[in-house]
């Protein structure tokens, strides 16, 4: 116990000064880099129990640095590679004029829309998390709404960093059988996952999205008349089409084919599940066929894929390397044993199950933003839930819900998060920024789901 307090507090101190110095603008690769090997080699040196490494070198000071090896490795194989194949993509499409072409069809309908800037973006969050549910990766579908519906909103009038928070915000509900967290969720209460999806998780997202709907309205509105960060600029700037109107098909490729070969719909007889990477490549060569037929030359085209490979290496550099320092810090935390000494803090409390699940609840948010993960925070508390329920002698689908919800939600306000760098590198806004945006609606969502669970 005394040893997990003494993790706990170093873990403290470190996110205090890695917070001061974000703050003061130090270089955030270098700052959550060396945070994270500081607090792995203090917990080395503690003689704490060391995240899983896969492949050990044989001398414990060596490992330190190849967590950073396989943090690469496993970042690159998979969320990196996705994020890196949107941005290339979404560089490409506007390369074209296929982002030129969606905005302006879309534009046409949504004139109504330029006298209600706000209200326009605050229905993005309905509309991205009935999509999350059949997209369900966070970075994936922020990315591909930043492709399709981010134009689109600053056309109407809407400032970058309020399309970018409403964007994120639709990806703050964690719901669904394809979620990894609701799997998980389901995993550990022994429920069935669709079942547990329509019978406990539905209605509540759906009243956390109206108070999230609501509270955006007002504070996106209050922040750009404070900042005067509209786009007037753009606003009242002639439409020009940059190619064919059917090139707008091009940018929402992708989102047809991921909800057409989902889990959620049985559309052919042989089931056919598409991923977010497969499908960007997919949408690319579409595009690249469509600017062969428009232009008839070749080289032309081969040409003009170097913007694709581009676009990649500028998301690489500036958002890929920050996730994997981030994840580092993020096991620096867990090697001193802070998510145990969060846990240990809760339940020494003396509360009753309504106090547990509030402590809880609030406990895994924090630890979802400080991390920038929403699964890592999840799993590190979620296997615990049967046992602590049977001890307050309450169900476990009641404490596990607001836990899995938290957890998804801690992710949006999380500077460090994989959804919000990459999100803000395309906009070009700060993370700080969009989280400034996102605290509120987010608190405000949260406060709600636990009047629910209580009530």
């Amino acid at each position: 116990m005394e040893n997990s307090m003494i993790g706990s507090i170093i873990a403290l101190i470190f996110i205090i000064f890695t917070a001061r110095l974000l703050v003061k603008k130090y270089n955030p690769h270098a700052v959550l880099l060396l945070s994270g090997l500081l607090m792995l080699t203090i917990a080395l040196v503690l003689n704490y129990k060391m995240p899983y490494l896969n492949d050990s070198s044989g001398f414990s000071g060596f490992d330190i640095f190849k967590y950073i090896k396989e943090s690469f490795s496993k970042t690159n194989a998979d969320v990196g590679l996705m994020i890196m194949i949107i941005g290339g993509f979404v560089a490409y499409i506007d390369k074209i004029g296929a982002s030129n072409c969606l905005v302006y069809v879309a534009m046409k309908p949504l004139k109504l829309f330029k006298k209600h800037p706000y209200l326009a973006a605050s229905l993005v969050i309905p509309i991205g998390q009935i999509l999350f549910i059949a997209i369900p990766s966070a970075a994936g579908l922020a990315l591909l709404l930043m492709a399709s519906l981010f134009p689109i909103l600053t056309n109407l009038g809407v400032s970058k960093i309020s399309a970018t928070s409403v964007i994120t915000a639709s990806t703050a509900l964690g719901i669904g059988p394809a979620s990894v967290i609701t799997a998980s969720a389901a995993n550990i209460i022994k429920v069935d996952t669709v079942r547990f999806f329509i019978n406990d998780q539905i209605v509540i997202s759906c009243i956390m999205s109206i108070i999230m709907m609501i509270s955006y309205f007002f504070v996106n509105r209050y922040f750009d008349t404070k900042n005067r960060d509209t786009s007037e600029e753009v606003e009242n700037k002639e439409m020009e089409l940059k190619a064919p109107l059917i090139y707008a098909i091009i940018p929402i490729t992708p989102i047809i084919l991921l909800i057409v070969f989902s889990e959620l719909f049985q559309f052919f007889p042989t089931p056919i599940k598409l991923d977010t990477t497969t499908a960007m490549l997919i949408s690319l060569i579409i595009a690249l066929i469509f600017e062969m037929i428009r232009t008839r030359n070749v080289k032309q085209v081969f040409e003009s894929l170097k913007v694709f490979w581009d676009g990649m290496g500028n998301i690489f550099k500036g958002v890929v390397t920050l996730i994997i320092v981030a994840d580092i810090f993020a096991k620096g935390l867990i090697s001193l044993g802070f998510i145990n000494g969060l846990l240990e803090f809760s339940l020494n409390l003396g509360l009753n199950a309504t106090g547990i699940i509030i402590v809880m609840t609030i406990m895994i948010f924090l630890a979802s933003m400080l991390m920038g993960s929403g699964n890592a925070a999840f799993f590190a508390f979620g296997p615990l839930v049967p046992k602590i329920a049977t001890k307050l002698g309450i169900s476990s689908t009641s404490m596990i819900l607001p836990m899995q919800f938290s957890a998804s939600m801690g992710r949006t306000v999380s500077p460090v998060a994989g959804v919000l760098i990459a999100v803000s590198e395309i906009a070009g806004v700060s993370t700080l920024e969009i989280v400034k945006r996102n605290l509120i609606p987010l608190i405000a969502a949260l406060l709600t789901m636990l009047c629910f669970e209580i009530i």
